[in-house]
This record gives C-alpha cells, structure tokens and sequence, in this order.
C-alpha cells in the first residue's frame, strides 16, 4: 500500500481500460484530472455517478479536465455496463473505465480499505494537475454517491489559486469574491487587485474574483 499525499505527482500506471490500454501520465498530458473509483460494476450508485460524469462532459471540458473511472471488474464487464448506463441516465459514457482486475492500481492509490471492504474499492477522488500533481483527495464510502458539482467547484477554486494570490472562502462559487493571500502586502493590492478590495480584518481581506 502507498501513501498519497497532497502535492505528491500522481503514481503512473499503464492498465487496460474500457478504451484499451492507458499509460495514466501520457492520457493526461497537459489536461487536469479527475481519477475516481467505484466498489463495482452493476450496481446502482456507481451508475447514478458514471452517468452523471457524463452529463457533465462539456463542464469538465470547459475546464481541460479529464475524467477516468476505475473498479475490478474486468474490460468486458465494463463495457456491458456503460450500455445500462447510457439507456437508464439518458447519456453517453465515452470516458474510460479502468479494468483492475488484479487490483494494481486500486492498490497503488490506496482504495481498498479493508474495514470497509476487503476486495472492492471505495469511492475515492484524486484530482490532479497538468504537472501530474494530486490537488485533492476525497473518499467517500460505498453508501454515499459523489457531489460532482462539489468537485467542479473545487476544480475552479484550484485553477483559481493556480494563477491568482487568493484563496476561496467557505462556501465560495464561481464568481463570488476571494480572500486575498495573507502573502500580500496592503501596498501591492491597488496593482495586484485592481477591482478594488474590503478589508474585514488585517488577516482578512476580500476582492472580486480576479480571473473574471
């Protein structure tokens, strides 16, 4: 078992996936990621999530992010599964499943969780970025299905910080205004935050968002 922690690069693997063969880094290439498991095949969270990952397909390519599920079920499994999945949420499941049948991957990311489930994995999250960097780590268990509009909402936060000196308070949306980096000096906010900003408290300081 490894340990993955934030800012770690991502584990590579080369797998076989409802697509074919997938090398995870060359998948990736310069796109964010989102690698995220599922107990298993025919089951009806797991379809409820797949499908809505596909229904978001033009929210994560706005944001260049790349999607790939990931079980222990095999290739062909997978493949008869997305058929029940598109006919039942109404969609298209054209993002790869990876097929770990020999529980690799599962266990190089650390998804199996044996006081949980000693052979399926649970729903874990990792995002990761175009440097092949984890931003985010999340793991939900068996019982309870992901909230993708959470995790879009994170991936903006992250994009966000990525290129700007702020952070996103509790709650934040796209849009709403950011707290400015306590690196920042009161003398280089007018030139690094020409909306203009509040001050709250000296530690606390909130601008418009500044990539819109």
């Amino acid at each position: 078992m490894s340990v993955i922690r934030l800012g770690d690069i991502a584990p590579n693997f080369t797998a076989q996936s409802s697509l074919g063969e997938i090398n995870f880094h060359e998948w990736l290439g310069d796109s964010w990621g989102i690698l995220f498991s599922h107990p298993a095949d025919y089951t009806p969270v797991c379809t409820t999530e797949l499908g809505t990952v596909a229904k978001y397909k033009s929210e994560f390519e706005k944001r260049n992010v790349k999607t790939i599920a990931l079980s222990v079920d095999g290739v062909s499994s997978h493949q008869g599964w997305i058929k029940d999945i598109n006919e039942t949420q109404n969609t298209e499941v054209d993002f790869p499943i990876i097929a770990d049948e020999d529980k690799k991957v599962s266990t190089l990311y650390d998804m199996i969780h044996p006081n949980a489930d000693n052979n399926l994995t649970v729903r874990s999250v990792f995002i990761i970025d175009p440097d092949k960097k984890v931003k985010l780590i999340i793991v939900y268990p068996a019982s309870t299905g992901r909230n993708f509009e959470e995790l879009l909402r994170v991936i903006d936060s992250l994009q966000l910080t990525a290129y700007h000196k702020v952070a996103t308070p509790a709650n934040w949306k796209n849009g709403e205004d950011c707290v400015i980096s306590p690196a920042v000096t009161n003398a280089q906010i007018p030139e690094m935050f020409p909306k203009g900003h509040k001050e709250v408290k000296p530690y606390l300081r909130m601008t418009p968002q500044p990539n819109l």
